[in-house]
């Protein structure tokens, strides 16, 4: 029987991209999304078919993470095999200026899903099987390497929200024997990246100074250091941890460390540039508390699940540069859309 799954978050980057794998494994897709006064729909468009058309298997619904009663209704109505915890208030700079908002969407949020899934499963003989999408920056001013054993020392709104959310599913799942999974993924990137976080502000800045409509570009901490990875990669490890018959916590990450400095130097060089003409530091990008250094541990992702990245630092940088090349070129010319990529885990050309 066709498998469904419920995505809360479908519109953002992961839930593009984890739409796209589930639905070339046949599965029947479900997201949770925001009602607005216009579309915000852009990343899955070209995914998404009429749902009059007899083989749609891809339909979204409207609701709010802070609506409890009406994702205990979503659950009844959907009756998902598995969950996908996606929905965020994701930025961390964003997280001190708006502190509470970030604490319910997060940690409030999560526990709605989580107490609607405990009813939920209550209707169901087989598990329902649930995915929480953890943090890095959960682990703050710990020094590298992170895994599944370290300490989290959180030092953001947004990391404590996201650690809160963390404790909530492992209680959960403890005292509910409920299948739910933690994942503690690291930075992850790609073209469909919001423009307000640092790798897509970068090549995107990249894209509009080669079309002459850009001239600077500012900044932050530039020696704060990412362990980054590709998206389209790390949602193929969302989907393997709710295959595994016992549901357990993992940390997805390429084990490699580079600062924002180094993203620069590749992105900017793969242009024919140098950063060091355009960019600019402001003081109003340094967060209050900083967390310098994030690299993580993912051997048991390895060991456990068979999983490892499938692209390189200096590929991703490459990828994320000639896709916004391409698109300041649309701008330019009136025509931009969205970025289209090929399903995640498939050859890209």
């Amino acid at each position: 029987m066709t498998k469904r799954a419920l995505i809360t978050g479908i519109t953002g980057q992961d839930g593009s991209y984890l739409t796209e794998l589930l639905l070339d494994k046949g599965y029947e897709v479900h997201g949770l999304i925001r009602r607005a006064s216009s579309f915000n729909t852009n990343r899955i468009d070209h995914v998404f078919t009429d749902p009059h058309d007899p083989n749609a298997r891809l339909f979204l619904h409207h609701g709010d993470m802070l609506d409890g009663s009406g994702i205990q209704y979503l659950l009844e109505k959907v009756q998902p095999d598995e969950i996908y915890n996606l929905a965020a208030q994701s930025h961390v700079k964003v997280s001190f200026e708006q502190p509470e908002y970030t604490l319910d969407v997060v940690a409030a949020g999560t526990l709605k899903l989580l107490q609607a899934l405990r009813s939920y499963q209550k209707t169901r003989t087989d598990p329902v099987r649930f995915y929480q999408a953890g943090s890095s920056e959960m682990y703050g001013s710990v020094p590298p390497p992170q895994n599944e054993e370290t300490v989290f020392e959180p030092r953001s709104p947004y990391a404590i929200s996201k650690l809160a959310a963390h404790h909530f599913c492992k209680d959960y799942r403890d005292a509910y024997d409920l299948h739910i999974s933690n994942g503690i993924l690291f930075n992850h990137e790609s073209p469909r990246r919001g423009e307000t976080f640092v790798t897509r502000k970068i090549t995107r800045a990249i894209g509009r100074i080669l079309a002459g409509t850009q001239k600077k570009l500012y900044l932050g901490n530039l020696d704060a250091r990412r362990d980054w990875g590709f998206a389209g990669d790390y949602v193929e490890a969302m989907w393997m941890m709710l295959q595994q018959e016992t549901p357990d916590d993992y940390v997805v990450a390429t084990g490699e460390g580079h600062s924002v400095r180094e993203f620069l130097d590749e992105a900017f060089r793969h242009a024919g540039l140098s950063w060091e003409d355009y960019v600019e530091i402001d003081p109003r990008y340094f967060r209050p508390t900083e967390v310098d250094n994030l690299c993580g541990d993912a051997s048991k992702a390895r060991r456990v699940l068979g999983w490892k990245p499938g692209v390189s630092f200096t590929e991703l940088a490459h990828l994320m540069v000639d896709a916004d090349v391409a698109l300041a070129e649309r701008e330019k010319a009136g025509s931009a859309g969205p970025v289209v990529l090929p399903p995640a885990g498939k050859p890209r050309p």
